[in-house]
C-alpha cells in the first residue's frame, strides 16, 4: 500500500532539501543553520520585533530553549536585543542588517528549491499536493 512508505518519502524529501539548502548557503560563504534558528530570523522578517513570549510561541518552543537559539544568533550577529522601555523584564528581538540580508538570501534559496519541488508538475497538482501535505500536517497539531 502506497500509504506505508509516506513518512518515509516526506523523511527522504526532507533529508534532500536539508541537503540542498546547505549546499545553496555554503556555496554564498553563509553559516547552515538548524531550522529552529531559521524559523526564527523568519518569524522576525514578517514581525519586524517580537518580545521571548511572542517568539517562544511562533516558533512552538519554550523560552528557554528560544533563549538558547536567539543566544547564538545573537552572537552571529544576526539578531538584536532590547529592554522594553516600560518593563524591563521585556526583552524584545529583532533584525540586524546582516539577519536582514542572511533573509534575503535564504527567500531566493528557498524559491529556488520551490521550483524544484515543482518540477513536471501541473499547476493543479501542485494545488492538490499542497493540500494533501497541509491536511497530513495538521494530523500532527
Amino acid at each position: 500500500m502506497a500509504g506505508s512508505g509516506i513518512s518515509s518519502l516526506i523523511s527522504k524529501i526532507h533529508a534532500s532539501s536539508s541537503s540542498f539548502l546547505k549546499s545553496e548557503l555554503q556555496s554564498r560563504g553563509l553559516p547552515d543553520m538548524v531550522s529552529s534558528h531559521g524559523n526564527i530570523l523568519f518569524q522576525l522578517s514578517q514581525a519586524g520585533t517580537l518580545n521571548m513570549k511572542e517568539l517562544s510561541e511562533r516558533i512552538h518552543r519554550d523560552k528557554s530553549t528560544t533563549t538558547a537559539l536567539v543566544n547564538k544568533l545573537e552572537a552571529a550577529g544576526f539578531v538584536a536585543r532590547a529592554k522594553d522601555s516600560s518593563d524591563s523584564r521585556i526583552t524584545h528581538i529583532s533584525l540586524t542588517e546582516t539577519g536582514r540580508n542572511y533573509n534575503e538570501t535564504l527567500s531566493a534559496i528557498s524559491a529556488t528549491l520551490n521550483e524544484r519541488c515543482a518540477q513536471g508538475l501541473s499547476p493543479a497538482e501542485q494545488e492538490t499536493l499542497f493540500e494533501l501535505l497541509t491536511r497530513i500536517s495538521g494530523n500532527f497539531n
